[in-house]
This record gives structure tokens, C-alpha cells and sequence, in this order.
């Protein structure tokens, strides 16, 4: 007998025109939970529709959530938290009245949710404790994986591994332009990721399309059936702790955009508050129903 779940498209950081980054939510019953293989069957057919699933159930603690590409189960995603997280907020009055709401994460562990919508329609996700990985990889081997040329990064600033979700290789580029106007080879950076042990790539410029803004980022995740993420929040947190390591942060709230030059930049916004990274943003739902397994 089929099973009816309730169901939203969900897209986060969505700010002005941009379109966010697309999440898909289902929403399980308490007590209910899918097997493996049905919740990475359901990401699969989402394939090219939305970055990840996110399947929401209760558990002892309140609300879990589990994540899913069209390749695998995903140990964090901050941008399908932050959609299932703000629509749920938003449309339940108990939890709108919280200022704060934990959630459970079934490879991450416990994180706080805080609750902005009444001030600036947004949730903030604290990330994952950072797991500083470092690496050895040369500037040649990773501006060839990109698919640049060795001058095109920035040699003033570190490359680094950190884990604050995802492990996330951060790389600066020289100019802005740059950032913008470069696409990888989608294979090829996916066989550089997996033989390194590298979740996402995240290139970022400290200069910027907009002045009030501290950064311009991109985020590249081929391990997980795509090329490029147009909104981060675990990839955009882990660059939050790598600009605290290097000085380029006073830990003040601010707003990082992200994109290529072929759509609206995104903006995730970054705060800090008890000695963790938040991110945070708004979402829209552009799809409400049932799905049906």
C-alpha cells in the first residue's frame, strides 16, 4: 500500500530576487522512519530538482533531520536545515514563540536553532564544532583540479581543510573576477575530491560585488551529484572559522554573497554567539503537498 508524506519544495537564502538553493522536505509522522535505501531512492529521483532531500522526523530530543543527495547520505546540510527549520518555525505558533529550538542531526549530534523571523524573518543555524583537518596539497595540483591557472590564487592567504559540517577545502582566488567567471570540469573534480577525502571546494575573494559584504564565495560539491551548491551553509561556515583563524573577521554579524556570474549572487548571513559560527537566512516555499512512496 502506497504512503502518503507530507511534502514542501523548499528554497533557502532567498533574499530581494535571488532564488536561494533548492531543498526538498519530507516530513515523517512521529515514531515513523524510512529505511536507507528508500530515503537515497527518493534523493535520487530529486535529482536536478533539488540539491539535497531532508527527511523530518521527531525523536526523543524534538526534531530530527536526516539529509540525502542523488548520491549518498549527507553527514550535514545547512542549507536544507535552514529551509525545513524556517518553514516549520514559521508555521507552527509554538515554535515561533521559542527563541530558541534544538534539533537532532543523525550524523552531526545536537545544534541550536534560533529563531529571528519576527526580527528579521531569518533562522540562524549554529554549525557543527569545526574540525581544523588542514592539508598538503600544492597550489598546482588544486588550480589544476579547478581547471585555473596557479597565478589565479591568492598565495597571500592560506589554502585549508576544516570540517564544520562538511569537510570543506577553502581556497582563496585573487579577484573577484575570477570567482565569478571560472566552471570546473564536473569529473574531474569529482575524482580530485574523493581521492583527497574532500567533501566541498569553497573559493572565495575578500573583494566584493557589494561593498557592505565581507566576502564573495562559490562552493563546488560533485562528490554529491553536482557541480556547483549556489547557497552553503555548512561550506560558508567552515570559510566563518577559517576567516576567525586568519583575522579577517571581528566575529560582528555580516553577510557573505555567493554565486557565479551566471545567477543573482545569494547571501548567507554569519554571526557568533557562544563560541559557534551561525549561519542563517530566509526560505520560500515554492512547492506544498504530499509525496507519495
Amino acid at each position: 500500500m502506497n504512503t502518503k508524506y507530507k511534502y514542501k519544495k523548499i528554497d533557502a537564502f532567498t533574499s530581494g530576487t535571488s532564488l536561494g538553493n533548492p531543498a526538498a522536505c519530507l516530513y515523517l509522522s512521529s515514531g515513523e522512519s524510512l529505511c536507507d535505501n528508500i530515503m537515497l531512492d527518493i534523493a535520487k529521483r530529486h535529482k536536478g530538482f533539488v540539491s539535497e532531500v531532508v527527511y523530518c522526523s521527531s525523536s526523543d530530543d524534538g526534531i530530527k533531520l536526516t539529509y540525502y543527495s542523488s548520491e549518498r547520505e549527507v553527514d550535514f546540510c545547512g542549507h536544507g536545515t535552514i529551509a525545513c527549520m524556517y518553514s516549520l518555525i514559521k508555521n507552527d505558533p509554538y515554535l515561533l514563540a521559542q527563541q530558541e529550538i534544538y534539533i537532532d542531526t543523525n550524523r552531526k549530534g545536537k545544534l541550536t536553532v534560533y529563531n529571528q523571523i519576527s526580527e528579521k524573518d531569518a533562522v540562524l543555524i549554529a554549525s557543527p564544532d569545526p574540525v581544523y583537518i588542514g592539508t598538503q596539497l600544492s597550489i598546482d595540483q588544486i588550480a589544476e583540479n579547478l581547471g585555473l591557472f596557479s597565478k589565479d590564487l591568492n598565495t597571500e592567504l592560506p589554502i585549508d581543510l576544516i570540517d564544520a559540517g562538511l569537510r570543506t577545502l577553502v581556497v582563496p582566488i585573487g579577484d573577484l573576477e575570477t570567482v565569478k567567471s571560472f566552471y570546473p570540469d564536473e569529473h574531474e573534480l569529482k575524482e580530485f575530491c574523493v581521492k583527497y577525502d574532500i567533501d566541498i571546494i569553497l573559493v572565495y575573494s575578500m573583494e566584493t560585488a557589494e561593498k557592505n559584504n565581507i566576502a564573495h564565495t562559490r562552493v563546488f560539491a560533485p562528490k554529491f551529484g553536482y557541480l556547483e551548491d549556489p547557497a552553503t551553509g555548512s561550506g560558508n561556515s567552515s570559510f566563518g572559522y577559517y576567516m576567525l583563524k586568519n583575522g579577517l573577521w571581528d566575529k560582528s554579524d555580516c553577510v557573505i554573497e555567493q554565486g557565479g556570474n551566471d545567477r543573482i549572487f545569494n547571501k548567507v548571513s554569519l554571526s557568533y554567539k557562544n563560541s559557534a559560527v551561525l549561519f542563517g537566512g530566509s526560505a520560500t516555499v515554492r512547492i506544498d503537498g504530499v509525496y507519495i512512496v
